[in-house]
């Protein structure tokens, strides 16, 4: 069942929006760090990183919960 607290969260913002803001407060090493995705550790970009989220969602949701967790403490 999907928690409608995160879903309000992620209305309306896309996917490069939240991607972006994660790397202004992290940085892609530290993205890498907390969640694991190779393409935050090899040779990182928004467009290649975007392009790995829309495919793979598994990665995209742990992208997400981090974007929801800096939002809830903000």
């Amino acid at each position: 069942m999907i928690n409608p607290e995160r879903h309000n969260i992620l209305d309306g913002v896309t996917l490069k929006a939240i991607l972006e803001e994660l790397v202004n407060s992290f940085g892609f090493e530290e993205l890498g760090k907390r969640t694991g995705i190779r393409c935050f550790i090899f040779d990182p970009s928004i467009n290649s990183s975007l392009k790995v989220l829309r495919k793979n969602l598994r990665a995209r949701v742990k992208v997400e919960n981090l974007y929801v967790e800096l939002k809830k403490k903000k």
